[in-house]
């Protein structure tokens, strides 16, 4: 088990400095629960985006570009899936998670083995941005569950848009500026999510 002050984060992304996410993780506390199993996720809430730190993510972090702040609160222990976005993702936690994280110039005819997925600690308060090209899904936790804030450009993961296909990548989008390998094991797979990953599909309980 590596962590996010490990050099080999280098290649995902940067832990984020020179910002307090103290009151937004507060928020996420107050007014969020911690479901027992499975994700609870909402894209884009209003009580979070009404913080002081919206406009400061959206022009310091995000470059000015319009932004989203949503959670992501879980108790999942597997892979299942991963994603990718046209743009960064900030993810920031009230309790310890463990990011499974692969790189998308790894994907071979539309497919990428598990045994490319790393697997990085994220400290409870530690701010992170992983980069376009890093492959991820929910946070995972090796016992428990979790909450976590997630930002992102605005409108990903909202309702997929109407479009014909023409390309190979087409058939992975499936949500707004969200396209998605699942594991055949996966509960995604089983609602038609497009199968993408071979290997074992990870548990963090294994990893030592």
């Amino acid at each position: 088990m590596k962590t996010v002050f490990d050099r080999e984060f280098i290649a995902y992304g940067v832990v984020l400095e020179g910002y307090d996410f103290s009151e937004l993780l507060h928020t996420l506390e107050a007014n969020t629960d911690k479901p027992k199993e499975g994700v609870i996720y909402v894209p884009s809430d209003p009580k979070l985006e009404s913080l002081p730190i919206f406009p400061e993510l959206r022009d310091r972090l995000f470059g000015g570009i319009p932004i989203q702040i949503g959670y992501c609160n879980g108790a999942t222990t597997k892979l299942n899936c991963l994603e990718y976005h046209r743009g960064a993702e900030a993810c920031v936690s009230t309790d310890d998670i463990i990011m499974l994280l692969a790189k998308k110039q790894d994907i071979r005819d539309g497919k990428i083995d598990t045994a490319q997925v790393e697997a990085f600690a994220l400290p409870k308060g530690t701010g992170i941005l992983y980069y376009e090209t890093s492959m991820h899904y929910a946070p995972t936790i090796a016992d428990g569950a979790y909450r976590s804030i997630i930002v992102l450009p605005r409108q990903t993961n909202t309702d997929l848009p109407t479009f014909t296909a023409g390309n190979a990548e087409d058939k992975l989008l499936r949500a707004r500026n969200k396209w998605l390998l699942a594991h055949p094991e996966s509960p995604e797979a089983g609602e038609g999510a497009y199968v993408g990953l071979t290997g074992k599909n990870i548990d963090v309980r294994e990893l030592a």
